[in-house]
């Protein structure tokens, strides 16, 4: 009676087909590997194992920069749809709507998320929200119902995203650090910038017209390193009014330029399957607690 099921050219193994469908979404074995809880190698085996098995070349080019050949861009938009799917369903089975899985990225989970989340807890106690962390650039995390993080315009608008704050950013200095001149002293001052975000003193510059004259750069891993490190006086930093307004706000922080805005928003990207109450719920309550932040003063 069921061999109907198993006619044909058989199926690939399904962790073949995760690990090529967690490499081409996030763009990297190393991301794809640290997903599925395996080595970027054992990601890098199944792929190829797929690869032989299907006798289609899914990725081309160089190691350090493969891309999708188009098997493999016809490949992804199924599969993803597929996991995201099973996973939506596990979620609802197990949880009846009331667990909520959250990826954000680390910055804004540390410095806007976290110390709003009793908010949250107070106002919906029978909801249970498990944060997850979501790579530097991802846009997706399989099995969150709700993925936070900073977007550009046209990915607000290609993801349906819910706009929660607007975006606009500027160069702060430690009060230490700033002498009488404030402007010059964050000009002139070591700029610290984050690996995770390497062109924020140039976008800055390109919006403001100012242009940084240090002659020397001190990175770190994250922006929220960042946002730490402008507030021990190591340097002048540019950041998003979202990570930084809780600082200028109290004077730990000055912006003696303001903020200039950059189109980009923290946004709320939905997850796979039907909305449950709870992910409308907090959505909704990332709305509030945007529309409750101080606006980012102005540039000067």
């Amino acid at each position: 009676m069921f061999e109907n099921l198993t006619s044909g050219a058989a199926l690939p193994s399904l962790n073949a087909l995760r690990a090529f469908e967690a490499m081409a979404r996030t763009g990297s074995a190393t991301l794809a590997g640290a997903e599925l809880n395996v080595t970027h190698s054992a990601v890098s085996r199944q792929v190829k194992a797929l690869e032989a098995q299907m006798g289609v070349r899914l990725f081309e080019g160089p190691r350090h920069a493969l891309t999708l050949t188009r098997g493999g861009r016809d490949l992804l938009p199924g599969l993803t749809a597929a996991f995201d799917g099973v996973a939506a369903a596990v979620a609802r089975a197990r949880s009846e709507g009331q667990d909520l899985h959250v990826a954000v990225n680390a910055s804004l989970s540390v410095k806007w998320l976290i110390p709003r989340l009793a908010d949250f807890g107070r106002l919906h106690p029978e909801i249970r929200v498990h944060l997850v962390e979501l790579a530097p650039h991802a846009v997706s995390r399989r099995g969150a119902d709700v993925v936070l993080r900073l977007l550009d315009p046209e990915r607000i608008e290609s993801l349906k995203a819910e706009v929660v704050t607007p975006s606009a950013v500027g160069p702060v200095i430690a009060p230490a650090l700033a002498g009488p001149d404030a402007r010059a002293a964050i000009l002139a001052a070591p700029r610290l910038t984050a690996r995770t975000h390497l062109s924020g003193w140039t976008d800055w510059s390109a919006l403001s017209g100012h242009r940084s004259t240090a002659t020397s750069e001190r990175p770190v891993a994250h922006l929220h390193f960042v946002l730490d490190a402008a507030l021990a006086g190591w340097g002048a930093a540019v950041l998003p009014w979202a990570l930084a307004a809780e600082a200028v706000t109290d004077g730990r922080l000055l912006a003696p330029f303001g903020f200039q805005p950059d189109g980009a928003a923290v946004a709320a990207i939905p997850g796979a399957g039907e909305p449950s109450r709870a992910r409308r719920a907090f959505v909704r309550w990332l709305v509030d607690q945007g529309r409750a932040m101080r606006p980012a003063p102005p540039s000067t």
